[in-house]
């Protein structure tokens, strides 16, 4: 079961239009995204990275919007029926300790939701068995929410997944991380 799971009403709080001053999606992601690739939001919730990713890779990619509350998923393909990119996200309802994605992807995101999982070090292994060899994996949290210490705990968890560490990107707010497969380096 999740430590805390932030309650899809509470979402409207922070996503929203004013949002976009803080957490560009283009620029956060940009350097990460090419068109035709697919990759996977992770707690995805009403859609703020999942849309823009969506119209970031163009007609030729896809994006796969994972939640555990279908609420959010509702919310999300409302949202993305309207901007027109509806058919280039696929919604996916996980569950508790499983993600539940067995497609191979290029790129995986987890903003601000990786201090509700009490399994990190399982969620991690997951994520790492979604990625392509060549794949990243970003890690965002809040650091008003998230101490330096959690941080360090979830990171460890990470690398202990299989995982190494190849960025550290600057994102308003956030304590921030890119990450690719051991293996592959």
């Amino acid at each position: 079961m999740a430590k805390h799971v932030c309650p899809w009403r509470h979402a409207y709080l922070f996503d929203n239009i004013l949002r976009r001053l803080v957490h560009n999606p283009k620029k956060i992601l940009s350097p990460y995204l090419n068109p035709e690739m697919t990759v996977m939001d992770l707690g995805c919730g009403m859609g703020f990275f999942s849309i823009a990713m969506a119209k970031m890779l163009g007609s030729s990619g896809s994006v796969i919007a994972v939640d555990l509350q279908q609420e959010m998923l509702d919310v999300l393909a409302g949202r993305a029926a309207k901007k027109g990119v509806a058919q280039r996200i696929r919604l996916h309802r996980c569950e508790a300790g499983h993600i539940g994605v067995k497609e191979k992807v290029d790129f995986a995101l987890a903003f601000w939701m990786v201090h509700e999982i009490p399994d990190q070090l399982s969620f991690a292994r997951q994520v790492l068995s979604c990625l392509k060899p060549s794949g990243k994996f970003m890690i965002v949290e809040p650091r008003f929410h998230v101490s330096q210490a959690d941080f360090q705990g979830t990171l460890g968890a990470i690398s202990a997944a299989g995982f190494h560490k190849c960025g550290e990107p600057h994102i308003r707010l956030s304590r921030t991380a890119v990450f690719e497969d051991k293996a592959t380096v």
